[in-house]
């Protein structure tokens, strides 16, 4: 208790971090509503603002890591509790032409801008496995800001983004193995197999499974809001199983929600709503601090991260819209907008490479540049994507 209670410059500097991490957040997101924009992009540009790249008040740290990690895993739980009545199989095979149009697109694509612009080709084989990934929590905030994730294509983007989790861990297993010098492809199939069936798996039985165990732990405990607590219980439960069999953490998160969206109360839900809005800001933060805008001091680099981030977009525009060509040009649209921020997971991959040393620090900050941009532009691009369905274009 004296711990808690001290006065240390070190708990008072962690105290300052969240008050101005927090506050910078909901203030950049109440300016960019009122200028018509979505309040994620606020958040993003909050962390630009206050992050080493321009007033240098917060730098990234652990303890904010930590956070961040807590926020989005509380997003994807509370975008899956909204989904109801959602069943992944219901967009099963489109989702899967949408996933894997949208891997293999950035991969080839940036791999051949590297290797054209003269980068060896373990180098660009990791910047394209970068361009892969998807990061679902910024595109999940957004559709449910604006009261859409309800729509056809949110629910194909969402499936599609579990899968392409999948698809890019496999990408990047690969490449990292490359560079190691052997592919173990009998652990990358294991790692698949166990990877798709967990996700299969709970996708398809877990709300029948808590429709039946929900009440029967109401009936059975005497805590106060005991399905808080269970759900809280879960949502740890299956993101620590899902990084042990090899996908993010998030997709278990995710998953939680989406068993209990039937089965727990309104009030449940307004719980942990409540828990979400504390966390998120940190996440989005924590994504924008990430911005190193010293990578346009150098003209090459600069054009690099033009190029690079052309192509982000593009590939998963072109690529993914292909996959859900089927279901009409202004789905097939919505859907390769919604597949385009990297996010939190681009920089992750672009970390392991510079960690084994196979990307140089410059290529890292375009890595990292591209994860960045690539998150702020989409929700303006959602915006304008879904208009149509009663959100006023930008």
């Amino acid at each position: 208790m004296a711990f808690l209670l001290s006065s240390s410059s070190e708990t008072v500097g962690l105290l300052i971090s969240m008050l101005v991490v927090f506050g910078a957040a909901k203030l950049m997101a109440e300016v960019a509503e009122k200028l018509g924009q979505p309040a994620v992009a606020g958040e993003l540009i909050a962390g630009v603002l206050i992050g080493p790249s321009v007033f240098g008040w917060v730098s990234p740290n652990e303890f904010l890591a930590v956070f961040s990690e807590l926020g989005v895993l509380f997003l994807l739980f509370q975008v899956g509790l909204e989904l109801k009545d959602f069943k992944l199989t219901r967009v099963g095979w489109d989702a899967v032409s949408i996933a894997i149009l949208g891997v293999i697109a950035p991969f080839f694509l940036g791999r051949y801008i590297m290797v054209s612009l003269g980068h060896p080709q373990i180098e660009a084989a990791f910047v394209g496995a970068a361009m892969v990934a998807t990061s679902v929590g910024i595109t999940a905030k957004v559709l449910a800001d604006m009261g859409l994730l309800d729509q056809r294509a949110s629910k194909l983007i969402l499936a599609a983004a579990i899968i392409d989790d999948v698809l890019g861990l496999i990408v990047l297993a690969v490449v990292s193995s490359l560079a190691a010098g052997s592919v173990n492809y009998w652990e990358l199939g294991v790692t698949a197999v166990l990877a798709t069936g967990f996700t299969v798996i709970v996708a398809q039985y877990g709300t029948k499974a808590f429709e039946r165990i929900v009440p029967k732990f109401d009936n059975a405990t005497r805590t106060r809001r005991s399905q808080f607590v269970l759900s809280i219980l879960l949502l740890f439960a299956l993101s620590i199983v899902a990084s042990k069999v090899g996908v993010a953490a998030i997709i278990g998160a995710f998953l939680a929600g989406m068993a209990l969206a039937s089965s727990v109360s309104e009030e449940t839900k307004q719980e942990t709503e409540g828990v979400t809005q504390l966390l998120v800001p940190f996440f989005l933060v924590g994504i924008g601090m990430q911005m190193d805008l010293s990578v346009f001091s150098n003209s090459q680099t600069m054009w690099m991260c033009g190029l690079i981030l052309l192509a982000a977009i593009l590939s998963k525009l072109v690529g993914c819209g292909l996959g859900a060509w089927r279901l009409g040009f202004r789905d097939a649209v919505k859907v390769g907008v919604g597949m385009v921020p990297r996010g939190e997971v681009g920089m992750v991959v672009a970390q392991i490479g510079l960690g084994i040393g196979v990307i140089p620090k410059d290529v890292y900050a375009v890595v990292v540049f591209m994860s960045v941009a690539t998150t702020m532009v989409a929700p303006l691009m959602l915006k304008l994507a879904f208009r149509d369905e009663g959100v006023p274009a930008v």
